[in-house]
């Protein structure tokens, strides 16, 4: 089976996902761009086709206001965009966090590609953590990530790491959720998506006073199943499918017990345990072809807007 990821480094232990080349701590962003596969150029050509009858050579024809997205190393095409695409490079994703490295004490922990090329992320550590009642920590970190396929905008968005499951979870903020999206149709502006995100202390600790609240917050059995339903089912169809029942009996036996630290103080009975299973059957249990395309899913597609959805019902307990 084909892999999504083309290159993957980190630092530290494995990643949840399993995947990539492990690196000294405290490599220069220089190194990073090698040793993620990131050491190459995203470069255009118009868009030519041939006109005419298979027999014989037909005409060549331009097709106006459009291009061809292709890598500098090997040729491989990316995707075919309009004229007006913004192009990212892939060593400005690494770039963005040479300052936040050099000064701030972020440290980049993994970056990588995937789709041969098509997308590409790097994460940082914002060196913020908390913890919980039950010894149940939480570290902070921002993830940038950009796709040459048309499947998402430039995104910069803070995401929370517990450490006792490595259970990933974007940070909502406010009315927002925590991200800044840059469309292709404009220049990132690194340092601008910086102020608009910003990546400061105040950030964090109001998405961790959230994750407090959650903690504090018990949950009535009959509560479990309309969150289950809100979270995993349709509202709109009077029915629920077995895959849909199946997932729900998963996700409340990581809420039960068997989830990873669903039996610390923070998680027994509360609604951050409640949401700390979804996180869980995401990341790591809900059906994939491959460990990268759950990578892909949980960071990206739909288990990404599945936990997303599951923060949404949690914040309603404690609205």
């Amino acid at each position: 089976m084909a892999h999504l990821v083309e290159n993957m480094a980190y630092v530290g232990q494995t990643p949840w996902h399993g995947l990539g080349r492990q690196l000294d701590s405290g490599l220069p962003i220089d190194d990073w761009v090698i040793q993620a596969g990131m050491d190459w150029e995203i470069q255009e050509s118009p868009v030519r086709f041939i006109a005419g009858q298979r027999e014989y050579l037909g005409e060549i024809k331009p097709f106006d206001d459009h291009k061809v997205l292709y890598r500098s190393d090997t040729h491989d095409p990316l995707s075919v965009v309009g004229n007006r695409y913004k192009v990212v490079q892939p060593r400005e994703i690494l770039e963005f966090y040479r300052d936040l490295t050099e000064r701030s004490g972020f440290e980049l922990e993994t970056a990588g590609v995937l789709k041969g090329g098509r997308k590409l992320w790097a994460l940082a550590s914002t060196g913020q953590s908390t913890t919980l009642k039950g010894k149940d920590t939480t570290k902070g970190y921002v993830l940038l990530a950009t796709a040459c396929d048309g499947t998402m905008a430039t995104t910069a968005q803070f995401t929370s790491v517990r450490v006792v499951c490595n259970n990933t979870l974007a940070v909502a903020l406010g009315s927002g959720s925590g991200a800044v999206k840059v469309p292709h149709r404009s220049v990132f502006d690194a340092e601008a998506v910086k102020r608009s995100l910003g990546i400061t202390v105040s950030a964090w600790d109001e998405f961790m006073y959230r994750m407090k609240h959650l903690s504090n917050r018990s949950v009535k059995d009959s509560e479990v199943r309309h969150f289950l339903l809100r979270v995993l089912g349709d509202p709109d169809k009077a029915s629920i499918s077995k895959g849909t029942e199946r997932n729900m009996a998963r996700v409340q036996a990581l809420y039960d017990g068997q989830g990873l630290g669903a039996d610390l103080a923070s998680s027994k009975g509360t609604a951050y345990g409640l949401l700390n299973a979804v996180t869980q059957f995401v990341d790591h249990e809900r059906r994939a072809r491959s460990q990268d395309n759950r990578l892909d899913s949980a960071w990206f597609g739909q288990g990404a807007a599945l936990k997303g959805r599951a923060l949404d019902e949690a914040l309603l307990m404690v609205a």
